[in-house]
């Protein structure tokens, strides 16, 4: 299973369900996973521990999987979207990989706008995955983290924004989380869930790839609303 089994699998939803093809994010996931499942009892790893009398752990390797390339599919649906802004995109990863020699002039302007000083302790990148930013100026609009469940990394999410918040040269980055919500965590605003409660108060936002109706808010929407806010932020500079 590659990642462009994935974005066979996303192609084939949105023939099917247009512009709400991300409701379907989900479903794509689980289809997924038996492909992957089939692989992975093939791959050299898996035999080997068959061999060995034992059952090899397919739900770790998934997970793993599942977790990256979640990540990667969000950034290909939202691409082309972003760049008709006029605005371009990084993957957070890749930033944060490049240094040194591999460090060109612009993407070292991009770094630059983004770090989070810690005094003492240096400057560093915040963990996102999706970097939002304008290609003449290099100045960062925005920031995206993605994970199939709230748990997962919402707390962090909400961490970096508070870091951002507290300097003026990133106090103006929007850092939102995108996720298919897959545990129910935004369904209902009330009673207040604890990841609910962490978007709505510490983030810019999250916005949502689920078929599940949700009671959404100003900081909970559905995913299609996320270009619709970009475009807002953008006329409001």
């Amino acid at each position: 299973m590659k990642f462009a089994d994935l974005v066979d699998l996303y192609k084939i939803k949105k023939k099917k369900y247009k512009n709400l093809a991300y409701e379907h994010i989900s479903t794509i996931l689980k289809d997924a996973k038996q492909q992957h499942f089939k692989d992975f009892l093939e791959s050299k790893t898996a035999q080997k521990t068959i061999k060995e009398g034992r059952t090899p752990d397919h739900e770790q390797s998934w997970r793993a999987f599942k977790g990256k390339n979640l990540e990667k599919l969000i950034e290909y649906i939202l691409v082309d979207e972003i760049r008709d802004l006029g605005l371009e995109v990084i993957n957070g990863n890749s930033l944060e990989r490049k240094t040194g020699s591999n460090l060109s002039e612009d993407l070292g302007k991009i770094k630059r706008n983004l770090l989070v000083d810690f005094g003492e302790y240096g400057s560093h990148l915040p963990d996102v995955d999706i970097v939002i930013y304008h290609p003449k100026t290099f100045k960062i609009i925005a920031v995206l983290s993605s994970k199939v469940t709230l748990r997962e990394r919402v707390a962090q999410t909400g961490y970096w924004k508070l870091k951002l918040s507290a300097d003026k040269i990133t106090k103006h980055i929007k850092v939102f989380f995108i996720t298919p919500d897959e545990d129910g965590t935004l369904t209902k605003k009330k009673p207040f869930k604890k990841g609910r409660a962490i978007i709505e108060a510490d983030t810019d936002g999250c916005y949502v790839l689920s078929e599940t109706k949700i009671e959404t808010s100003e900081k909970v929407k559905t995913f299609d609303k996320l270009i619709e806010d970009l475009q807002k932020l953008l006329k409001s500079k």
